[in-house]
């Protein structure tokens, strides 16, 4: 029977880990269980820096960015010593279950307490969207929102002075954050991890638009660590007529006030991920396929390869 649940976030913060907490406690205290917050992640078990959460500790979070217990990155949480720590924090606190927030890293750890008999659910919350198992995670659409704006603003400074402007945007193993922003920019070239990135074809093509097609300016998105944007900037001047000008959004799309679809998104998964428990489906992830909830084993997540979408890149080349 469980009595207690722990909640913690992990990895890069991303919008909507607030909702996602207010909605694991509200739905959990409803139900008669106590809910401990562990602050700093995977380090605050290893800490036993935990706190008994009430319904007022979550009022008015979910319009925050962020994560209101913190996060931060446990290289060391591999090693069997230092989870042996974790599992000492669960059994002083008397804790029966946990409900795990963040990205690849989160489930791995997850997964790991959960082989040594901790009952675990993850949730997928991080901006990058490659998490598989769902077709949605927490703060993907915040994230996208914020570089929509950026590029948008960055349009109207480009084609007044015939620039050709290199974004840069996060997702260095996942380029949905690009691909969606370029779509929804009208961005003439989005390069990704599943693209790939050609200098001599980028070049060429921002060519072909300058010098044939005479376009007044162009938007290249580009996913980060795939080349340094700067000298790809630099490029574009000496080899077209566009002035390059490059602009790395980085940790901005990190933040700010989550959007309803994430807020809902979260919401519904704390929710999900409590009544799973509770249903005892256990080392299980929470996802969202073709608009409904579901949950597999946090180890088949592993298995599966987030699928290309070809048909958005294809897309995104009939409309330049």
């Amino acid at each position: 029977m469980i009595k207690t649940i722990a909640v913690l976030t992990s990895g890069g913060d991303s919008p909507g880990m607030n909702a996602a907490i207010r909605s694991i406690t509200r739905s959990a205290i409803a139900r008669g269980i106590k809910v401990m917050g562990v602050r700093d992640g995977f380090l605050g078990l290893i800490n036993n820096d935990v706190f008994e959460m009430e319904r007022s500790d979550v009022s008015g979070i979910i319009v925050r960015g962020g994560t209101m217990l913190g996060s931060a990155r446990v290289p060391g949480f591999t090693e069997r010593a230092v989870q042996d720590l974790a599992i000492d924090t669960f059994k002083k606190n008397q804790i029966d279950a946990m409900i795990v927030i963040g990205g690849d890293g989160s489930y791995r750890g997850a997964l790991a307490l959960s082989k040594l008999g901790i009952k675990c659910m993850t949730i997928p919350g991080t901006i990058d969207n490659d998490i598989p198992g769902t077709e949605e995670t927490i703060g993907f659409d915040t994230a996208l929102n914020t570089a929509i704006e950026a590029i948008d603003k960055l349009r109207d400074t480009s084609s007044s002075h015939h620039r050709c402007s290199v974004v840069e945007v996060m997702g260095n193993r996942c380029g949905d954050l690009a691909l969606y922003a370029g779509i929804s920019t009208g961005a003439e070239l989005v390069i990704t991890p599943e693209t790939g990135y050609d200098y001599e074809w980028t070049i060429k093509r921002l060519q072909e638009l300058d010098q044939i097609r005479k376009k007044s300016h162009a938007i290249v998105v580009i996913s980060e660590k795939l080349t340094d944007a700067e000298d790809l900037a630099k490029s574009i001047s000496r080899k077209t007529s566009f002035a390059g000008r490059s602009t790395v959004l980085g940790y901005i799309q990190r933040g700010g006030s989550p959007t309803a679809k994430d807020r809902i998104l979260a919401t519904r998964m704390g929710d999900f991920a409590v009544t799973s428990l509770l249903d005892g489906k256990h080392a299980h992830a929470v996802g969202m396929i073709e608009g409904q909830l579901v949950s597999m084993s946090i180890e088949d997540t592993f298995k599966h390869k987030k699928k290309v979408k070809q048909d958005m890149f294809d897309l995104q080349k009939r409309l330049v």
